[in-house]
């Protein structure tokens, strides 16, 4: 909603209020009446757009040079002004039109930004998360009371100013091209609150610049009022503008790093792991990449772009490029080419031979340094994974050609200490039990419910362990993957269950041996519940994977895994699903039972619940529900109704 622009005497366009986008709104009370633990973080972000707009404008000018008129130099600068609690940060980019600024100023058209807003209302820490929704402006408003925007677009003869209180409503209006209206680009104001003074200091501004924007690829200059003597105060350079991937490793700390990753993520978290080389040979090229500790909020966005900028000899070309594969999304950094032309467009960028190269060997070196990390610092490497594996495994059925060596990195939970710490396959592999030939893995909704699935009783008897895959993406890389160092993957609910060949653990041999099998006629049994269930089951037999439970459902012989087929008839994939397989245990006290009122004169009805009810028991215990729940809820009273009368 907009008013209509007025014109006043002098011929000149009065100011035309706008109401703010809605989730906008809501967004600028929550920064304006939270209170965060670092409100530095508003610097930060108007540097980081400042840096933005000049890049943008180096871009622009490779093919239109007439754009950076007589000053080819970008710059930042900050102005403070404590006395008259005044803030201004000044940079000679792209600048915006009018539209521009109604548009990027006035509306978000993101799709995190609701995420971001639902986070904030939950009370968590908005200054670790501003950075990550680019929502970076509006963090401003923590610290003013106004904040007034003058733009001029690179190459127009206009100049628009953008002012708000942050309430409610924005101005836009139009202002002459005086002597503060820069040539070209943009001038935040921020009118400071009173409580906010400190940050017309330069001493503050000094800190936070040296703190978090100290590695922007553009210079940024501090000003400050004339002396008292009336001699004008000489700029102070703050940060130079060295692009820090062109610097030697060895000259790089820690400290500038951390600074650099909180630069080009726009996240607070220490980076889990920083790699940062150059190729040389063929193609040359600067590579600094980091991978975070904590979970980027697009993360399964699907309208996610690559978070990898690139450059071409310290020019910025564009920032959502694929420079890498989509399962190592989560990974924030820079890669500088000296081989790719400065005007690439588009198309070239999704079909260039260099950029091929590139993201071939940027990728397996990604890799090689998970791998070393995970030989190095065991622990570090399981976070990363805990935090990333889901996204990781997806190049388990998307990358054949990097699949063997993601493999090697995946890890998992597992039967052998229920879940309590991450195993390799190799770990797997070393630990195979006598006449074991196979991996076996289960899928589920989650740990809990994978660790409390009957189909586990057999294995754990025989000290087998299981791989807990709990992930959606799992159900979907296990049907690609052949097996690891020759041992194929097996899902404990698909077909036949190879436990006979591996022996009973002794700690289970003596119950096992209590546990005979004398008293159920397994033949008859069988057949009573093939002729009973019918085309609801696609066999009946004994089972040598229960222990303890009566009975389970598992896939057929060369069926799908029953998760898996699950998954996808929930995604309405049109296909008929199988009639599974009902394996009985013929040592547990139901199916005796069953046996000998068959092999007796017992009521055929109440035989025929019993069949029923144990084939709804087997669904139940798999993650469904009965078909029919009045015929189960019918059939269950019946035979308590017996129950209790006998």
């Amino acid at each position: 909603m907009s008013t209509e622009p007025n014109t006043t005497e002098a011929g000149t366009q009065a100011p035309q209020s706008h109401a703010f986008q809605a989730e906008v709104a809501r967004l600028l009370h929550l920064m304006v009446h939270s209170v965060y633990s670092n409100k530095d973080i508003f610097l930060r972000e108007l540097i980081s757009n400042a840096a933005d707009a000049c890049e943008r404008l180096r871009h622009a000018a490779l093919t239109d040079p007439s754009l950076l008129g007589e000053d080819a130099e970008f710059g930042i600068r900050l102005e403070a002004d404590e006395a008259g609690r005044r803030l201004v940060v000044s940079d000679n980019g792209s600048g915006m039109s009018r539209q521009e600024l109604i548009d990027n100023l006035g509306t978000i058209a993101r799709s995190g930004t609701k995420a971001f807003i639902d986070r904030l209302g939950e009370g968590k820490d908005g200054t670790a998360l501003i950075g990550q929704f680019g929502v970076g402006f509006y963090s401003a408003f923590m610290v003013a009371e106004k904040v007034d925007v003058v733009s001029r677009a690179a190459g127009s003869d206009e100049a628009w100013q953008w002012s708000s209180d942050g309430l409610g409503a924005f101005t836009v209006e139009p202002v002459p091209l005086a002597a503060d209206v820069p040539v070209r680009g943009t001038r935040v104001i921020l009118h400071l609150k009173d409580d906010a003074t400190s940050y017309a200091r330069p001493a503050t501004i000094e800190r936070i610049v040296r703190a978090y924007s100290a590695h922007v690829p553009v210079p940024i200059t501090l000003a400050v009022p004339p002396a008292e003597d009336g001699a004008p105060a000489e700029p102070r350079r703050l940060a130079d503008g060295t692009a820090l991937w062109t610097r030697p490793k060895s000259e790089i700390g820690e400290e500038e790093y951390r600074e650099f990753y909180g630069h080009v993520s726009g996240q607070f978290d220490e980076p889990a792991m920083t790699v940062h080389y150059r190729a040389e040979g063929r193609h040359e090229y600067s590579v600094l990449l980091f991978v975070p500790s904590m979970k980027p909020f697009d993360l399964f966005d699907p309208d996610r772009k690559g978070r990898v900028k690139l450059y071409v000899r310290r020019v910025f070309i564009a920032d959502d490029v694929e420079l890498l594969p989509a399962w190592l999304r989560f990974v924030r950094g820079v890669i500088d080419s000296a081989d790719l032309p400065l005007n690439l467009s588009r198309e070239m960028l999704q079909h260039n031979p260099v950029l091929d190269a590139i993201r071939k060997g940027v990728t397996n070196r990604l890799l090689g340094d998970l791998q070393k990390l995970s030989e190095s610092d065991a622990s570090t490497y399981e976070k990363v994974w805990e935090t990333f594996g889901p996204v990781l495994k997806e190049g388990l059925y998307e990358d054949f050609e990097r699949r063997e060596k993601l493999l090697g990195l995946a890890r998992f939970r597992s039967s052998r200490d229920n879940g309590a710490n991450w195993r390799s396959l190799r770990d797997y592999v070393a630990d195979l039990k006598e006449n074991q030939t196979q991996i076996y893995y289960a899928t589920g909704a989650s740990q809990e419910a994978i660790a409390a699935s009957p189909h586990l009783e057999g294995f754990r008897a025989r000290g087998v362990e299981v791989l807990y895959l709990s992930d959606p993406v799992d159900a979907f890389w296990v049907q690609m993957v052949e097996g690891f160092e020759g041992k194929p993957f097996r899902s404990i609910t698909q077909g036949a269950a190879e436990l006979d060949a591996i022996p009973v653990s002794e700690t289970e041999a003596g119950a096992e041996k209590k546990a005979e099998t004398g008293d159920t006629d397994i033949g008859l049994v069988t057949a009573f519940l093939k002729e009973t269930l019918g085309e609801r089951v696609s066999d009946v037999r004994s089972s040598s994977r229960l222990a303890e439970s009566p009975v389970c459902l598992v896939a057929p012989e060369h069926g799908p895994d029953r998760q898996f087929e699950k998954l996808m008839s929930r995604q309405g994939d049109g296909r008929t699903r199988l009639a599974p397989v009902l394996e009985f245990n013929p040592t547990h006290a139901l199916l005796a039972s069953l046996s000998r009122a068959l092999a007796g004169s017992g009521d055929k009805d109440g035989l025929a619940d019993t069949a029923w009810l144990l084939f709804d028991q087997a669904l139940i215990l798999d993650g469904e529900v009965p078909a029919d729940p009045v015929a189960f809820a019918r059939r269950l009273s019946s035979v308590l109704g017996r129950g209790l009368q006998g």
